[in-house]
């Protein structure tokens, strides 16, 4: 009954897959949101320039710090552009002051920029500096070398204007449709139940075809269902971190720790199926393997895999009292397999691996009710 797995299909040549990853690359650099951060970036830009020269003093000398101040604070969500500007700001106030500190003592020299730039780098160490933390050593080199015999008005200017700029990225990513991924996030979690219950669906197939199945495609995607599950975590966490300080959650009302609930109960989910696949693909494949699947429960398995992934699916767009129903009839299929197991010995020369997947099965709808309360 176990064969070696032969794969049939040959992979993509190297210039296909490079190709691939260019157009990928190129997708993402104008999908939707980044266009609109990089719209964005430029108003900013544009209006921290616009007011640079009414800076008082030798502040208006440097008008061209204003626009780099905006993009530094131009973030993907709000509260990190607050975060990400005011630690910038820390870390060109720890730059002067180091370059400040040595300036007092002697001329730039050779010896004088090697000691500021290590003195810069050891305090971008620091703890919670962030972004700030790369502006130690820049700030003080540019004190030192563009400053020349007047670094008090350079640094002045130049700190302003860099505030001035972070307060006009923060205001433009505030007022101008500050973005909300709370879609993004409903639908990653859409996809990966989707993904997760198709997987189900196509190893009870498995289990009525003929071993080895003629389709074979599920045995790999045991990672790639691991990489989604990843994914998702990361895009609940992105919708996260864009509704605070955002004023436009008070108009989009959007349940997170729901969220959240359904990504755990995913994520365990994943986990179970993630073994199945592995056990199913080396009863089928692996020669080696100390354990079977006795014939007798093939077909009880293929429905009991079957309705739970009915279960997965009714997720999205059933009823209650219809996910319910499914969740109660996937119960007594599972149920009814285990207690059929508890009683026969069907092959006793042989570990039978249906076990492992009958308890996977049930911990899987354990997860999926845990999730409904």
């Amino acid at each position: 009954m176990n064969k070696s797995k032969q794969h049939t299909e040959e992979s993509p040549t190297l210039p296909a897959r490079a190709w691939r990853i260019i157009v990928d690359s190129l997708a993402a650099a104008v999908s939707g949101p980044r266009l609109q951060l990089a719209a964005k970036a430029a108003l900013a830009a544009g209006l921290a320039f616009l007011v640079a020269p009414l800076m008082p003093g030798a502040a208006a000398q440097y008008p061209y710090y204003a626009p780099l101040g905006a993009l530094v604070a131009m973030y993907e969500n709000v509260a990190g552009s607050m975060r990400q500007g005011v630690q910038t700001l820390i870390g060109l106030g720890l730059g002067i002051g180091l370059a400040f500190l040595l300036v007092s003592f002697s001329d730039p020299t050779p010896v004088t920029v090697a000691v500021v730039m290590g003195l810069g780098v050891l305090l971008a160490g620091l703890p919670r500096l962030g972004a700030g933390r790369d502006w130690i050593p820049t700030a003080a080199l540019l004190v030192l070398l563009v400053g020349g015999n007047n670094p008090d008005d350079f640094s002045f200017g130049y700190l302003l204007q860099m505030g001035v700029g972070v307060v006009v990225g923060i205001a433009v990513n505030i007022l101008v449709f500050p973005p909300l991924h709370f879609k993004a996030a409903a639908l990653s979690l859409a996809e990966l139940r989707w993904a997760l219950a198709k997987q189900l669906s196509d190893m009870g197939e498995a289990m009525r075809e003929e071993w080895p199945p003629e389709h074979e495609e599920w045995a790999e995607r045991s990672e790639a269902l691991a990489q989604s599950a990843r994914q998702v975590r990361a895009a609940v966490q992105k919708a996260d971190a864009s509704r605070q300080a955002n004023p436009r959650r008070r108009l989009h009302d959007h349940n997170l720790d729901r969220d959240y609930n359904d990504l755990r109960g995913l994520e365990s989910v994943t986990f179970h199926i993630q073994d199945m696949t592995e056990v199913l693909a080396d009863v089928i494949w692996d020669e080696d393997a100390p354990f079977v699947i006795p014939l007798p429960y093939s077909e009880p398995l293929a429905e009991a895999l079957t309705a739970v992934s009915e279960v997965l699916r009714s997720m999205e767009d059933e009823q209650p009292g219809r996910q319910n129903e499914l969740i109660a009839s996937a119960k007594s299929a599972v149920d009814a397999l285990a207690e059929r197991m508890a009683s026969d010995d069907v092959n006793p020369n042989a570990p039978s691996a249906a076990e492992s997947i009958v308890l996977n099965l049930h911990r899987i709808l354990r997860a999926v009710a845990a999730g409904q309360s």
